[in-house]
């Protein structure tokens, strides 16, 4: 059994998916669902209106669009979202299409292996290990 504390109320709960107890999340839940709902019937609404009429804080709404749970249309022009690695107008997540494309790449064009081959472990210790029975 996997026990946390909330990182919102600092209750002590078994640990899910989610990092929030059942009653954060149960609240969060419910504040993801205004948040959503006003931004889907007033796209013109900037960031600080959305959380005044919906009570739910700018930092959280931020998180939802980090997250990926909620996504702007490209008509709200006055919530603003920006890659982390360049800086270009995202509508959801933390970077932009064109940055997660070109990280991906540079993984997969890696010419040495990120592991290494299990098979050789082994013949490496036992041939450092001969070497020093050598020795001695």
């Amino acid at each position: 059994m996997n026990l946390r504390n909330c990182p919102q109320c600092g209750k002590l709960y078994v640990h899910t998916i989610r990092n929030l107890c059942p009653e954060c999340l149960k609240k969060d839940e419910e504040d993801f669902g205004r948040v959503r709902d006003f931004i889907y019937n007033n796209p013109q609404a900037s960031l600080e209106e959305v959380s005044e009429e919906t009570g739910v804080s700018t930092k959280s709404i931020l998180e939802y669009l980090k997250e990926g749970r909620l996504m702007l249309r490209s008509n709200n022009v006055n919530i603003l979202l920006s890659c982390e690695l360049c800086g270009e107008p995202i509508l959801t997540g933390r970077i932009c299409e064109k940055c997660s494309s070109k990280f991906k790449r540079e993984l997969t064009s890696r010419k040495k292996p990120m592991f290494v081959d299990e098979d050789m472990k082994g013949k490496i210790h036992l041939s450092k290990f001969s070497r020093d029975e050598r020795r001695r």
